[in-house]
């Protein structure tokens, strides 16, 4: 007798016939006292359990509720129901757990749709809808694949320090980490925090980011990757951010900023094409959820295109590449900046583009995904490489539909002086980053990364409208449950 996981056993579908089975899930319903919906998570579809009750005590049958587990030894027989090929009439239904229905009607697992609100005041339980385990196939299929690509184009995998002396974008948004007596803290002689008396002997922070440290073991092994958790404290409540999230970040000696932009395109499509290949039921499931969400949107916020049409769209279109220069007159001279329809407004050369802008790019002007370059350097980091005009950066933003910016890179600054220079200009402590200069003083090199946030190629690929929904267990301001 087989042990199967439900997907493997409707794959087989009419190949089964007949078989003796061993199948374990939880119960999505059961009707009549005959009909088991049964569903493991190891896809979208339930495999229909037949029972003849007459067959089983009493006591059982009651153990059979929604959300209750259960092992079930049967045959694989030819369904008589619509949309399914086979069916298992049960032998022998053993109950792992019972759920007490009187409970479950106070939780996300009966058997209704339920708002993602509601479905995040109950995160642990989510797994068990069908539209969170269809986000977390996806995403399980979008982290194997980048590690798949990677390990394919020669790429080793470091993993760098979650906790860090340096603040790699120099934003100053990070947690503190500390074994201080939060209830007696040291002063020292300026009144202030006393870190010297800390674990580290400094102040530490949780990373924004591994790249100063990808760099410097690009400049001993060539092409690396970084695929970890990142932190931000920016007290922000929109769908767009979290406090916890996963970077991508590779680092690769040599590469110029084509280089790089050749890298994220070809990268971004293989992850994306992994998905479609690897997810389809998932993705069908997740494209007419989103269908359905469109048809509640007001005309205006409609989507052109459906869930699989923004992937194909993104898979079958080659990234327009344009400067930031050629954006702005783009921008400056387009129908919603004239007739005041953007929020901010561009006006001049130096502004910092907004998701809007980004997304009037893809979707409107151009209708292609676009790789935009050469960013002013006042708006970018400090260890971007600076053009020869003194006024830009070798930075680029790959702009997606529907999301603005997925991917931001950049030509590092391999020559030591300008890049103190430019430490010095943004009060950049060198004595913090002595070894990050160094990798410029011992065989400096050409060299350019970039860093992909896994949750925002999740919620592009998924459809979905809010990054907490994409994650296990968000952790957003106020807001650290699970």
């Amino acid at each position: 007798m087989k042990d199967y996981s439900i997907k493997e056993l409707l794959a087989k579908g009419k190949d089964a016939l007949q078989e003796e089975v061993i199948v374990r899930g939880w119960v999505r319903s059961f009707r009549s006292n005959q009909f088991i919906a049964l569903n493991d998570g190891s896809g979208q579809n339930n495999i229909q359990i037949i029972i003849n009750y007459n067959n089983f005590d009493t006591e059982t049958l009651k153990q059979i509720t929604t959300a209750s587990s259960l092992y079930v030894e049967g045959m694989v027989t030819e369904s008589k129901g619509a949309g399914q090929d086979i069916e298992v009439v049960a032998n022998v239904i053993k109950v792992y757990g019972f759920a007490n229905p009187e409970e479950v009607q106070e939780t996300i697992l009966q058997p209704k749709r339920h708002s993602l609100e509601k479905l995040r005041e109950q995160a642990h339980l989510r797994f068990r809808t069908n539209t969170f385990a269809a986000v977390m196939r996806v995403r399980n299929a979008l982290s194997f694949a980048i590690h798949q690509y990677f390990n394919k184009n020669g790429f080793c995998y470091i993993n760098t320090p979650i906790i860090t002396g340096s603040d790699a974008e120099g934003a100053g948004e990070m947690f503190t980490v500390t074994n201080l007596n939060l209830e007696n803290i040291p002063k020292d002689t300026d009144g202030k925090t006393d870190f010297s008396q800390d674990f580290f002997g400094k102040k530490t922070n949780l990373t924004v980011s591994g790249q100063l440290e990808a760099e410097t073991a690009a400049m001993g092994l060539g092409k690396v990757y970084t695929f970890g958790p990142t932190f931000r404290a920016e007290n922000s409540n929109t769908t767009r951010h979290l406090a916890e999230f996963w970077m991508v970040e590779p680092e690769v000696a040599f590469y110029d900023l084509d280089d790089d932009m050749n890298l994220a395109e070809d990268f971004l499509k293989y992850c994306i094409q992994y998905a479609v290949d690897h997810c389809k039921e998932d993705l069908d499931f997740l494209n007419k959820r989103f269908e359905d969400e469109q048809k509640q949107k007001p005309k205006e916020e409609k989507s052109d295109q459906n869930l699989l049409e923004k992937l194909d769209f993104v898979l079958k279109n080659k990234f327009i590449r344009l400067s930031y220069t050629e954006a702005i007159e783009i921008l400056k001279n387009s129908k919603p900046n004239q007739k005041k329809k953007f929020k901010y407004l561009i006006d001049e050369w130096g502004a910092d583009l907004q998701s809007e802008h980004e997304r009037y790019l893809v979707e409107k002007h151009f209708k292609s995904p676009v790789v935009l370059y050469d960013y002013p350097a006042k708006i970018k980091a400090f260890y971007m490489r600076l053009n020869d005009d003194h006024k830009t950066v070798r930075a680029m933003d790959v702009l997606f539909p529907g999301i603005g910016e997925i991917i931001g890179g950049s030509q590092r600054e391999e020559r030591i002086e300008v890049l103190k220079q430019k430490m010095q200009d943004m009060n950049i402590d060198e004595k913090e980053l002595w070894w990050y200069l160094d990798t410029r003083k011992f065989g400096t090199v050409p060299h350019s990364g970039f860093g992909l946030g896994l949750e925002r190629l999740v919620l592009f690929v998924t459809g979905m409208g809010n990054i907490r929904d994409v994650i296990p267990f968000p952790r957003t301001p106020k807001n650290a449950e699970f």
